[in-house]
């Protein structure tokens, strides 16, 4: 076994797990996020701009999705950066508030406009190349398992919440 063999199974291992531990951050907040957009949907300033970002083009559309990204991806290593140099609270609410953002935006974007974006043939050769990579990590064992216990802690809320609501007059 050559040195190259061993730095290559060591770096796919390292990122698998970072693109793991990246994805399972987006899906906790996802889930977060999908649960506040709903209750904020019927604000009139966010009917107008949704009506407005649905008036644009593909490609409008597509420089309107990318600015959260370009302006809030850096957000994770300043965060990195601020938890490594002692700073860990402000490390965490900055990743915590940035990633929050970024996913809300991104994601609200992509759902309403995801027929335009899709007729771009870049942005759907770019999605139909990331979304088996997202599949793949999603049917390892490492990534179910975090999930079910993800759906047993929700579960376990909302059975907190529902004994609270009985005892509550």
């Amino acid at each position: 076994m050559t040195f190259r063999y061993w730095l290559k199974r060591i770096l796919k291992g390292v990122v698998l797990t970072v693109a793991v531990l990246y994805f399972l951050i987006d899906v906790l907040f996802l889930s977060i996020i999908k649960f506040i957009f709903k209750h904020l949907a019927n604000i009139p300033v966010i009917i107008r701009v949704s009506a407005w970002i649905a008036s644009l083009g593909p490609y409008p559309t597509l420089a309107l999705f990318l600015i959260p990204i370009i302006l809030l991806e850096p957000v994770k290593p300043v965060a990195a950066y601020l938890v490594a140099t002692g700073h860990a609270v402000y490390g965490v609410l900055i990743i915590i508030v940035g990633e929050a953002i970024k996913i809300a935006v991104v994601e609200r974007m992509f759902q309403m406009n995801r027929d335009k974006l899709m007729s771009i043939p870049a942005f759907a050769w770019a999605y139909n190349l990331v979304m088996p990579w997202l599949d793949y990590l999603r049917a390892l064992p490492a990534w179910q398992a975090v999930l079910q216990r993800y759906e047993a802690a929700k579960a376990a809320v909302r059975e907190i919440i529902a004994s609270w609501r009985k005892r509550s007059p």
